[in-house]
């Protein structure tokens, strides 16, 4: 039955722009439009009149589909595919248009509250709480010296992405990305990442450190699109995974002074609560 349900989903569709195609075809040889019809508009109307007639055609092939399952004795029986057939139907009437749609860049809306409940460690509490990465910081990304921190580095395949990170952020990742492969497959098949780990200062201080430095934070972006910092816009498809990110308690860069919807990092209150833990 999923796949006549399928097919009357696929006839709908197909018939409502038929209608509509028919309607203004009609409203405009009957003089029911605004204007007198001239040769561009003949046009127009011979090209809908063309779509008219393919619609038809499109309506007389599914009718018969659904005449055929109509007159089976047998009642269709689920399979292990069936599911994937009936995807495979509906995905016949055109194009997904939210899977085209996740790289799409959008604005960011109220992005000073995205992080609403949540507040950002920052270089100096890192410092503090766990000491720095390394003494020497450059521009450039360099190994991670602090002894405790660099033991509890993990480089580990986390669902679609490959990261270098301490364990439990690792292990914090993990379960975002298990959320996300749940709610949207779609979407956790087209997530890249720019980097996690990478010990250095902050370009344009002298010593300032990231949240990278410390391993606790990562770049991602969809279908490997990197995104315009600061320019209050991100990609459709990381205004979803936020969502999912903020849950386990990490905090989205595009609520930052200066937006950058691409960066990932652990809170304030996650960080304490893994100390607290002595898992740092």
């Amino acid at each position: 039955m999923k796949v006549l349900h399928a097919i009357i989903i696929a006839f709908g569709l197909v018939a409502a722009p038929a209608l509509w195609f028919g309607l203004s075809y009609l409203f405009n040889e009957q003089g029911y439009g605004s204007g007198a019809v001239d040769s561009e508009a003949r046009i127009d109307i011979e090209l809908l009149r063309q779509k008219v007639e393919d619609t038809q055609l499109q309506i007389q092939d599914l009718e018969k589909q659904i005449n055929a399952l109509s007159v089976q004795n047998t009642p269709l029986q689920p399979s292990a595919n069936s599911q994937d057939e009936e995807d495979s139907l509906l995905r016949q009437t055109g194009p997904n248009a939210i899977l085209d749609s996740y790289a799409q860049v959008v604005l960011i809306a109220d992005r000073r509250n995205v992080n609403d409940g949540l507040k950002v460690a920052g270089g100096a509490y890192l410092s503090e709480k766990l000491g720095r990465p390394r003494e020497d910081l450059s521009d450039s990304c360099q190994p991670m010296t602090n002894e405790r921190l660099k033991d509890k580095l993990v480089l580990e395949q986390v669902g679609p992405i490959k990261v270098r990170m301490l364990a439990p952020a690792i292990e914090s990742l993990k379960v975002v990305f298990d959320n996300i492969q749940k709610a949207d497959p779609d979407l956790y098949e087209r997530i890249n990442t720019a980097g996690s780990l990478c010990v250095r200062r902050i370009r344009g201080t002298q010593n300032s450190l990231s949240t990278h430095s410390y391993g606790l934070a990562v770049d991602l972006n969809i279908d490997g699109r990197l995104d315009t910092l600061g320019d209050g816009k991100t990609q459709l498809g990381l205004t979803i995974l936020a969502d999912f990110f903020k849950d386990e308690g990490w905090v989205w860069g595009a609520g930052f002074g200066r937006e950058d919807s691409m960066h990932f990092e652990i809170s304030r209150r996650q960080l304490d609560l893994w100390l607290a833990e002595g898992q740092l």
